[in-house]
């Protein structure tokens, strides 16, 4: 059975970011995430083979989590993405053509935005989930001022040096889940670890978004 990323961000509002995963390691890595509570998973573009491993996590956690592409800078790119099995396609800047070749081809887009302009330019362009980066230079109050003005049911997702202490204070701001990346996992850290960190991570933004 496909887990739908409703269900999955429902689950544990929280996007693991893969940064520098390599395919030998990505099936380890991938089942202690699941294990640790899990639910969405994406691996960067600037990763070693990311469609490599992008394929392994599809299919050895299929119908358990979602796996998406990151740093997705052209349509040409999103292409290869859905091949090699990815749901979703996060990206750190908003470019019109990739949610639209997002939205032809199935696919989640989740374009990376900063102000007012580029939110509603991935708007219009067809994207429901945007992508606030980066959160840490943005601050939780900028957030909360941005989403004023979105349409009621545009999620935003705050990425980019967000700890787990820090969770209430983007969730008061807005924010529909966070983006973790080197909190989770960093190239090269063992499964054992990671597990530890995500499960942390998790059962942090489980609470906070439950309450």
């Amino acid at each position: 059975m496909t887990l739908s990323l409703e269900t999955a961000l429902a689950e544990a509002p929280v996007i693991v970011i893969l940064r520098g995963l390599t395919p030998p390691e990505a099936s380890v890595i991938g089942e202690a995430l699941v294990q640790a509570g899990v639910r969405v998973v994406e691996v960067p573009l600037n990763s070693p083979e990311p469609f490599e491993s992008i394929r392994i996590l599809s299919e050895s956690l299929a119908g358990r989590a979602v796996v998406g592409a990151g740093t997705v800078l052209d349509p040409g790119e999103v292409d290869t993405a859905a091949a090699a099995g990815a749901r979703i396609v996060v990206a750190p800047n908003t470019d019109a053509a990739v949610i639209g070749r997002c939205r032809a081809l199935g696919l989640e887009p989740i374009p990376g935005v900063g102000t007012a302009t580029e939110a509603f330019t991935a708007i219009k362009a067809g994207a429901t989930r945007l992508k606030l980066f980066p959160a840490s230079s943005y601050g939780p109050a900028h957030l909360r001022a941005l989403c004023e003005v979105l349409p009621i049911r545009t999620e935003v997702f705050a990425v980019g040096g967000i700890g787990p202490g820090e969770l209430m204070l983007w969730h008061d701001a807005g924010a529909a889940g966070v983006g973790a990346g080197s909190n989770i996992y960093r190239a090269g850290a063992i499964a054992a670890d990671v597990a530890a960190h995500a499960r942390a991570f998790i059962e942090q933004a489980r609470e906070v978004w439950s309450a």
